[in-house]
This record gives structure tokens, C-alpha cells and sequence, in this order.
């Protein structure tokens, strides 16, 4: 087996100078306390690896392992247990949105909240528009009633000058 470089807690193979080292089997039987050339020489009649796993005990505990198939085995776990970073994303409206434009925007929003995003639904008046706020609304609940399915009401339509938003939060 070639000489890997890895981190400097775990040594491997010729990497462990210190001997006798207590060594483990591949099967997790016990082979006791021997020389580190007799125990690389035992991983290597296994096909496997002599990896340092507890290098402050006296004497060192080794085990026989496939390193690479154990390293890639760490990462998986390390990737399994990355969270997902929420994001708010926003989805703009006006008054006047057509009701296919609206199914495309409904279409982007559910992306959003299946991937466990937040969903910003906005919508915003231009001159004289401010003056129909009750359109702004319908569309907004229109909107809204649309993703109930996936989606749950954060909080509710609100108007901010010439502007309603409300916030969805996945289910």
C-alpha cells in the first residue's frame, strides 16, 4: 500500500514510527500489543491499511482498515450532517399581473419552498395603481391560496407605502 498524506492526528502505515503498537483487526478482533513492522505486514497481507486511531494511549492503538473507503465514509457523514441555510427569496407582483403570469411566479415560489426556502410575495404600485390597494390584495390572496398546499402564512398581508408583502415559510 502507498504512503497516504493526511491529517496529522491519524497517521498510516509507515507513517507510525512508535512500536509496539496494540492492534485491532479488520473484524474488530483484538491481536494485541506487537511490533508496528509485524502489524504493517499483517495489513498488508489483508490488502488493507494500518491506521493509527488512538495515538495518546500508550502503546498507540492501530487498526486495520481500508483508509479511503473509511475517509470517504467521514466526509459522507460530514456532508449528511450540513444544514441548509435558509434564504429569504422574493417574488414581485403588481396589481395588474396576468393570470398566467401569476401560475409563473406560483411555478418559481414552489421551487423556493422546496428547497426549504422563505418566499416574500410583494406587491408594488406605481403612481396612480396606489390608489386601488383592493387589486393589490386580490392578487396577493390569490397567491397565497395557490401555495397553501406547500406553504404556511409567516405573517400576514401587510401594506408598507405603496407596497403589500407578506412572508411564506415552507410546511
Amino acid at each position: 500500500m502507498e504512503v497516504l498524506t493526511i491529517e496529522k492526528s491519524q497517521r498510516i502505515n509507515e507513517q507510525i514510527r512508535i512500536t509496539p503498537v496494540r492492534v485491532i483487526g479488520a473484524d474488530g478482533t483484538q491481536h494485541g500489543v506487537i511490533p508496528t513492522d509485524q502489524a504493517i505486514a499483517m495489513a498488508r497481507e489483508a490488502e488493507l491499511d494500518l491506521v493509527e486511531v488512538a495515538p495518546t494511549e500508550r502503546p498507540p492503538v492501530c487498526r486495520i482498515m481500508d483508509f479511503g473507503k473509511f475517509k470517504y465514509q467521514q466526509n459522507k457523514r460530514q456532508h449528511k450532517n450540513h444544514t441548509h441555510q435558509t434564504k429569504i427569496k422574493e417574488i414581485r407582483l403588481r396589481p395588474k399581473t396576468d393570470s398566467h403570469d401569476l401560475l409563473t411566479k406560483v411555478t418559481h415560489a414552489r421551487e423556493f419552498l422546496a428547497d426549504k426556502d422563505k418566499v416574500t410575495i410583494s406587491v408594488v404600485f406605481r403612481g396612480r395603481e396606489a390608489a386601488h390597494m383592493d387589486e393589490g390584495r386580490k392578487v396577493m390572496l390569490k397567491m397565497i391560496e395557490a401555495l397553501t398546499d406547500v406553504s404556511k402564512v409567516e405573517s400576514g398581508p401587510s401594506t408598507m407605502g405603496k407596497r403589500i408583502f407578506c412572508t411564506l415559510t415552507p410546511k
